[in-house]
């Protein structure tokens, strides 16, 4: 069986882009320090965790997931005949 890569591309990167988001959300809602999410900073950069950083959370979560989940979806097809 083989699985739709383009699809599970597209579902990882929502799915990635949408965690960032919410927990970034989340975090500013709830008033935590953020002291977890500040790690991302180092990695997405121009990511901080305020309400714009939650929209820059989202393409960068959005474009790893992408990303993931197709090189997932391609090793799968690749190793699983």
């Amino acid at each position: 069986m083989k699985i739709n890569i383009k699809a599970l591309a597209l579902s990882m990167g929502f799915l990635g882009g949408l965690t960032v988001f919410l927990l970034t959300v989340w975090f500013l809602i709830m008033g935590y320090d953020g002291n977890l999410l500040v790690k991302l900073g180092s990695v997405y950069l121009g990511y901080s965790v305020s309400w714009t950083g939650a929209f820059v959370g989202l393409v960068y979560g959005f474009i790893d997931g992408l990303i993931g989940g197709a090189l997932l979806g391609f090793l799968y097809n690749k190793f699983s005949k």
